[in-house]
């Protein structure tokens, strides 16, 4: 599952709305040439769950507003994708933990690795320091202090995790739309909000800061 370059690739899953936050992933490459060195291909892929070229990235993105339901080929993908070492990052556009977009995902996991196999990660995880440093764990997204969703900030992630390392990182925090943005305008922010997201990938990859 090595690649000389980095690729940013989007699961493509045949429930649900996977096509969001269009604009983030050239914006995390972009944080990504800017602060680190790590070789990169310059437009994110677009990768089918039930596609064995799945086990060519990893890394991968999935997000959705709607149902998750995979069928048997790409539930049987993702579970060996994982286990096999593979890291997903999953975004909760609704950012509500009883959205349809939760419930759905999070009953795909325990029905894929068993309950209470994805747990709350402790905001002193490694994730948190893999290159910028976040002592108190999660970013809080403008969506979460907006009050949209469940009108809750929510101060944890959530993960399942295969032998010590992250598999499945899961947000409820809705970064894709926090993100999901022309990099060119990050000129205009007190503070870069992407920065987190060089944490996710960075951990994912195993690159030490």
């Amino acid at each position: 599952m090595e690649q000389a370059k980095f690729t940013f690739a989007r699961i493509k899953y045949n429930s649900g709305d996977w096509d969001t936050d269009q604009r983030m992933p050239s914006n995390i490459l972009n944080s990504l040439l800017e602060y680190t060195t790590i070789p990169l291909n310059p437009e994110e892929k677009i990768v089918e769950l039930s596609s064995n070229e799945l086990f060519n990235y990893p890394f991968c993105y999935l997000s959705g507003h709607k149902l998750v339901q995979f069928n048997k080929l790409e539930a049987s993908n993702f579970k060996k994708y994982v286990q096999n070492g593979g890291f997903v990052f999953v975004d909760d556009c609704n950012h509500d933990v009883d959205g349809l977009f939760a419930k759905s995902f999070e009953k795909q996991m325990t029905d894929l690795f068993g309950p209470q196999t994805l747990k709350k990660i402790p905001n002193n995880h490694p994730i948190y320091h893999s290159f910028f440093s976040f002592e108190k764990g999660p970013p809080t997204t403008s969506f979460e202090l907006n009050g949209w969703g469940d009108d809750l900030v929510h101060d944890y992630l959530k993960a399942v995790t295969i032998n010590n390392r992250i598999g499945v990182l899961y947000s409820n925090k809705d970064y894709g739309c926090e993100w999901d943005y022309d990099f060119r305008n990050k000129r205009f922010l007190a503070e870069d909000n992407t920065k987190f997201g060089v944490n996710i990938v960075l951990y994912a990859m195993g690159v030490n800061s």
